[in-house]
Parts: structure tokens; C-alpha cells; sequence
């Protein structure tokens, strides 16, 4: 069985990586086609090297295709798989610092609110070129599968206006599930979940153990778990309030919704610091910073180590290898997607982008329908899809007044800024993101002429945040390899090394 598989944004280390394990533990694609692209040569060079590396150790005759020209890496590819991080991390700083200064104090700055909004217009903008190459080079039954973040939007703009059928994929669900199953004190295939949302915003509308229903406990299961009642006070907030448990983990959900960190003096008393991901300012940011300037400096020492294994018992729980074998080999898959709603869920507009239970095999991705999501869950969902509509048509369009009205709708800044200073950081942010988003040309210089003329909102420069913490240096780092070898998986997801191309 011989197709190609292409990688763009592949200088992502733990996410390439892992992926290419994930595929090539499958029995049957021993024989496949394996292409790398992405802008930065030396990335994209010590990434080829390790895989291949991996690749010739577990005994397979695959030679990897690694080329920063993207459409020879895209031609003739069955299905590729898109990690990229439009700006790298300079433009991820952006998209945290500027509106600090405006008092919106984020953890994450991905998905929703105003990181990731601009993250949003800067992503659209290069996913529509991708789509374009696809279109033209790609094979003709081409799947695109998106791993970037802002999910909801890359993946509305690429199958509204990219003209290539492309499926989003996200491992929250999977992480949440195995919480779940943890606060009861069982194991995770032990319980049976529906969850059905928006990305990052995904309720488990159902969990079962054997025919039983699990969810009328699980408030209870979760104040009194030793760990997470501590780690995940947002979440466990929602579920009192909402009568569900979400997806995304304490940090991402407390930047999604108005009521958690729009008061630098309460943030604390919703987060803890015990991990990035539960909700320090500009946690994620820190954390890609350090896992780049690790692994440029380690990598010698990745490659002194054991190649990592193709075996189903490393295999992980990533979406997108199953998939493909679902529909290459005709094995059933169960798995949570993102795809167009068309009626999946009743309750929720037909043109946003829902993550709800899906099947492959090997006639298709088959999504059942789930029908009316909770009112509570469905309210906090569709103010999301409203934010994700105004931006996507802004950054299709270049259209600036769509985005700032995408702004002013966002839960977090709504609740924190007022309409004169979200103009005003908007501003800020497109001339200081000006270099990613030429869809925006005209109305960055009348930006620009805004800010010169002085007469500006008075701001907070060099606020850090309510909760942030200090990038580690690498001989900080060196002090405990294995966890800066954790942290610069975690840090990667993916997309940090992935910046726009050319």
C-alpha cells in the first residue's frame, strides 16, 4: 500500500515527529510516501534528520522528501497534514503583549479572544495559499488535516473559501475523557463519552460505565480530587454553573469566557502555577520560547538517543493516522472531528465549525447527528462561532472593520476594554503584525497614521500580567534535561516552528 503523506509546517519537532510514529506503526504503510516542507531550513533539517534517523532504525526503506519549496512537497499527496504557526513566536509575542497593555491578560492567546484572533487573520491568510497549492498539485481525492490552532477558524476558512475538504483534529477531548474516567478511579476505555461543541469548547454531554450514568457525580468527583480541584478551578466552575465538564483545559477556558481573568486582582484565584496550562499569563508563549532554545541546543543530544519505536503500544492518540487508516484499510474508527455542522448539532449555526463523534472506514468520515446540545453549553458556544464568523470574513476580506467588531464581541475583551481602546488595540496590532497579513495593506497605514497622531488612550506598557513567570535560560534548562525535554514536547503542539511562508 503506497500513497503520500505531506507534512507542512514539519519543522515541528515533538508534533512531526509523533505523527510520522503514529502513521508508520500501521502494518500496512510501510511503503508510503513521506514529505516535509516548511520555511525554516534549519529546522526543517534537524527534524528530516531525526526522523530519518528513527526511520532507518525501525528497519523501513522510506526516504523522507524534505524540501522548503511547498508545492513539490504537496505534489501527488493523498492527504497532508498542516502544524504551521504563521509568525513563529515574534508574532506570538504580539499577540500577547499588545493587548496586556490593554488589561486582557491571557494564558494562551490561540484560540479565541485577541492572540487568538490575530493569530486567526495571519493563519486565513496563508491557509487560503496552502489550499491554492493543494488545489493545484495535490491528488484530485485530496484530505486536508489541520492541527493548527485557531482551529475553528484555519479550518471554516479552508472548506468555505479554500476549496480543499479538510477535517480539524484536536486531542482535548481525549485528555478530558481521561479525567474524567481518573476522578471515578477507573480507566479510560472503561468509560464511554459523547462530547460534542466547538473546539475548545467541547461538553461531555455524556459518560457512561457500564450502562451507568456518570455525569450527575462529576462535580462532586472533581472537588474532591486531590489535583484537580486545585489545577482545573475553571473548569470545575463551569461544570457547577453549566452542569457540564468542557474539553479545554483551565488556562485555555478561562481566556474563552468573560468571567475568570477580566480582573487582574481574581485571576489567582482561578489559576495555579504549577503548570503552564493551567492558566499563567502568557504561559504557552513561555513555554514555546523555551522548548525552541532547548531543542536548537540540545539536538545534538536527541540524536545520541534511542530512536523512538514503531510499535502499536507507542502509538498515541492523535486522530490523524487513524483516520487515515480508517479510510485506507477499512478499519472502524471512533474519533472526535471538526467539520462542518450541517445539521450535526441541531442547536448550533450550519456553517460553523463543530467538534462532535465521528466514524471512519473505508467509505468515508461518517458524523452522526447529536441534535440539540444543553442550552447553557450551546449559549457559551454560539457567542464563540459569532467571534469566529466576524473573523474569519475579516481576514478572508481584509476587512478591518469585521475584525474589530470581532473584538469588541469576544467574551474577554468585551468584559475588560471598551469600544475606544479595543480601536486602539486593534491599531496596535496590525501595524505590529503588519509583515503577516498583507490582506490588511490599507487599512494598516490608516492605522499607522492613527498612532502617530498621537492623542492616544493611555495604557499599561511593560505590564507582565497578573501571573507570569520567567523564560528559563538554556543553563537553567541543562539543570533537569528530562523535563526540558518534556517541556519542549509540550511546548511545540505542532505549531512553533512554523512561520509564514513564502
Amino acid at each position: 500500500m503506497s500513497f503520500k503523506v505531506a507534512f507542512i509546517g514539519a519543522g515541528s519537532i515533538g508534533f512531526t515527529r509523533g505523527l510520522l510514529r503514529d502513521l508508520l506503526s500501521v502494518p500496512e504503510f510501510k511503503d508510503i510516501q513521506v514529505a516535509f516542507t516548511d520555511i525554516n531550513q534549519h529546522n526543517l533539517d534537524m527534524v528530516t534528520e531525526l526522523c530519518q534517523r528513527d526511520i532507518t532504525e525501525n528497519g523501513l526503506n522510506i526516504q523522507i522528501q524534505a524540501s522548503t519549496d511547498r508545492r513539490e512537497a504537496l505534489k501527488d499527496a493523498k492527504y497532508v497534514l498542516c502544524t504551521i504557526r504563521v509568525g513563529g513566536l515574534e508574532a506570538f509575542a504580539t499577540d500577547v503583549d499588545i493587548p496586556l497593555k490593554y488589561g486582557v491578560d491571557q494564558c494562551v492567546g490561540d484560540t479565541l479572544c485577541a492572540g487568538g484572533i490575530m493569530y486567526g487573520q495571519r493563519g486565513i491568510s496563508e491557509m487560503l495559499r496552502i489550499c491554492g497549492d493543494i488545489r493545484d498539485v495535490a491528488s484530485p481525492d485530496v484530505l486536508l488535516l489541520n492541527y493548527a490552532n485557531p482551529m475553528a477558524m484555519l479550518t471554516w476558512a479552508c472548506n468555505t473559501y479554500g476549496g480543499v475538504r479538510t477535517i480539524g483534529l484536536c486531542h482535548g477531548v481525549q485528555h478530558g475523557h481521561r479525567q474524567i474516567a481518573n476522578v471515578y478511579g477507573l480507566k479510560k476505555e472503561e468509560v464511554d463519552i459523547i462530547c460534542a461543541g466547538i473546539n475548545h469548547q467541547t461538553w461531555y454531554i455524556q459518560a457512561r460505565h457500564e450502562g451507568k450514568d456518570l455525569t450527575q457525580g462529576l462535580l462532586e468527583a472533581f472537588e474532591n480530587h486531590p489535583e484537580y480541584a486545585r489545577t482545573e478551578k475553571v473548569r470545575i466552575d463551569m461544570l457547577r454553573r453549566f452542569g457540564y465538564y468542557s474539553t479545554e483545559s483551565n488556562g485555555h477556558l478561562s481566556e474563552y469566557v468573560p468571567w475568570y481573568r477580566k480582573r487582574a486582582s481574581e485571576i489567582q484565584d482561578w489559576i495555579d502555577l504549577g503548570s503552564w496550562i493551567n492558566g499563567e499569563t502568557g504561559g504557552y508563549l513561555r513555554v514555546c520560547t523555551e522548548g525552541r532554545n532547548w531543542f536548537e541546543t540540545d539536538f545534538p543530544n536527541w540524536m545520541k538517543e534511542k530512536a523512538t519505536v514503531y510499535t502499536a503500544e507507542k502509538r498515541s492518540e492523535e486522530h490523524g493516522s487513524y483516520i487515515i487508516e480508517g479510510l485506507e484499510t477499512g478499519r472502524v474508527y471512533r474519533g472526535h472531528f471538526n467539520v462542518v455542522n450541517n445539521g450535526v448539532i441541531s442547536n448550533l449555526p450550519n456553517d460553523a465549525i463543530i467538534e462532535a463523534p465521528g466514524y471512519v472506514d473505508a467509505n468515508g468520515i461518517s458524523m452522526p447527528h447529536v441534535g440539540n446540545l444543553p442550552l447553557g453549553p450551546a449559549a457559551v458556544c454560539n457567542v464563540s462561532i459569532s467571534v469566529q464568523r466576524l473573523a474569519v470574513e475579516a481576514a478572508v476580506h481584509g476587512d478591518d472593520k469585521l475584525l474589530r467588531q470581532a473584538f469588541m464581541m469576544d467574551p474577554l475583551v468585551g468584559a475588560v476594554c471598551n469600544p475606544k481602546e479595543i480601536w486602539q488595540m486593534v491599531d496596535e496590532m496590525l501595524v505590529a503584525q503588519e509583515k503577516w497579513l498583507p490582506q490588511y495593506g490599507t487599512a494598516i497605514e490608516e492605522a499607522k497614521a492613527r498612532l502617530a497622531a498621537g492623542n492616544l488612550i493611555p495604557t499599561r506598557g511593560g505590564y507582565e500580567g497578573a501571573a507570569r513567570l520567567k523564560v528559563k535560560t538554556v543553563e537553567e534548562m541543562k539543570l533537569d534535561r528530562e523535563a526540558a525535554n518534556k517541556n519542549a514536547g509540550e511546548a511545540d503542539k505542532g505549531k512553533d516552528r512554523a512561520a509564514v511562508s513564502s
